[in-house]
C-alpha cells in the first residue's frame, strides 16, 4: 500500500495544482466570501478565508509517520484555519493523530460530526456487518465473516458495501444487502444490537453519534485504522481483531466493553464568523 501511495504522489501534486486553478477562477466568478475545504490540499485561496477540516494532523503511515504528518501541516499551514473533527477534551477519539504540540496552525475542535441521529427504536437486528475499504481487503473480509458466523445465534444484518445487483448464497440467518442508502442505513443502524466494521474515522463518529456496541476489524495495513481500533479497545468501548485472525468466538470479548455513549453531533455556528 504504501508503494503505491509513493508512485501516486506525482499525480497527487498535478491534481492539487489543478484544484488551485479551479478554486482561483470560482472565486473570480462567484465573488466567494470563504471556502471549507474537506481533505482537499489544493481547495483554498490566499486572498479569502479558508478552512481545511481533517482529523489527521498527524498521518499515521509507519516508520515514514514523522514524514507524512510534517507534508501535511505544510499543507494545512496554508488555510486560515484547520478545523478538527473531534473534542478536545477527555471525550476525543482521535488520540494523537487529531493534537499537536505547540502548533503553529491555528485549530480549532468542532466536536464528532456525523449524518446519523440516534432513534429510540426496537432492535431488529443482534448484528450487523458494514463493510466498506479498497479490494482485495473488502472481498477478503466478506469471505472471512460469511465462513465465521455461520454459527451465530440469531438475525444479521450483512451490508456488503458493492454497488451491484450480483447476490450471494448465505446461510438463513443473514440478510443480505450489497448497500443501503443513507436513511435506510440510519435505520438499520438504530435498529441493530452490535456492529461490526472497519475502524475508520467516519465509522466511529457515525457510533458515537448512534450510541452504538462496535466490534472493529482494521483494515490490514492501514495504520490509521488499526490505532483508532486500539484506542476504542484501551477505553473500554469496543473490542477489535485483526482480519486474519477473526472468529466468531471474539464476539465473546464484548461483554467487556461498554460501546459508544451517544453524543448528539451539533456544529458551532459561530464557527462562521470567520467569514
Amino acid at each position: 500500500m504504501k508503494f503505491k501511495l509513493l508512485l501516486s504522489v506525482p499525480a497527487i501534486f498535478k491534481a492539487v495544482k489543478k484544484e488551485q486553478k479551479m478554486v482561483a477562477d470560482i472565486v473570480e466568478e462567484e465573488q466567494l466570501s470563504g471556502i471549507i475545504s474537506d481533505n482537499r490540499f489544493g481547495v483554498y485561496h490566499s486572498k479569502i478565508p479558508t478552512v481545511y477540516i481533517t482529523h489527521q494532523l498527524n498521518v499515521l503511515s509507519g516508520i515514514t509517520t514523522f514524514i507524512t504528518s510534517k507534508i501535511h501541516q505544510k499543507f494545512i499551514k496554508k488555510f486560515t484555519e484547520c478545523w478538527v473533527p473531534d473534542f478536545k477534551n477527555e471525550l476525543n477519539i482521535s488520540g494523537k493523530l487529531g493534537r499537536l504540540n505547540n502548533p503553529k496552525i491555528k485549530i480549532k475542535y468542532i466536536g464528532a460530526l456525523s449524518r446519523f441521529k440516534k432513534q429510540e427504536i426496537a432492535l431488529k437486528y443482534n448484528l450487523t456487518v458494514l463493510l466498506s475499504g479498497p479490494e482485495p481487503q473488502r472481498t477478503l473480509l466478506e469471505t472471512k465473516l460469511l465462513q465465521e458466523l455461520k454459527q451465530f445465534k440469531g438475525t444479521i444484518l450483512f451490508v456488503r458495501g458493492v454497488f451491484s445487483e450480483e447476490s450471494i448464497e448465505s446461510s438463513q440467518n443473514f440478510i443480505i444487502k450489497n448497500y443501503l442508502l443513507a436513511d435506510d442505513l440510519a435505520l438499520a443502524l438504530n435498529q441493530s444490537n452490535v456492529i461490526i466494521s472497519r475502524s475508520g474515522y467516519s465509522t466511529i463518529m457515525d457510533l458515537l453519534a448512534l450510541g452504538k456496541k462496535a466490534f472493529f476489524i482494521p483494515t490490514p495495513g492501514q495504520n490509521e485504522q488499526e490505532y483508532l481500533a486500539e484506542i476504542c479497545e484501551k477505553k473500554g468501548i469496543a473490542p477489535f481483531s485483526t482480519q486474519q485472525d477473526f472468529s466468531l468466538n471474539d464476539l465473546e470479548k464484548l461483554e467487556n466493553y461498554n460501546g459508544f455513549k451517544a453524543i448528539e453531533t451539533t456544529l458551532d455556528f459561530r464557527l462562521f464568523q470567520l467569514f
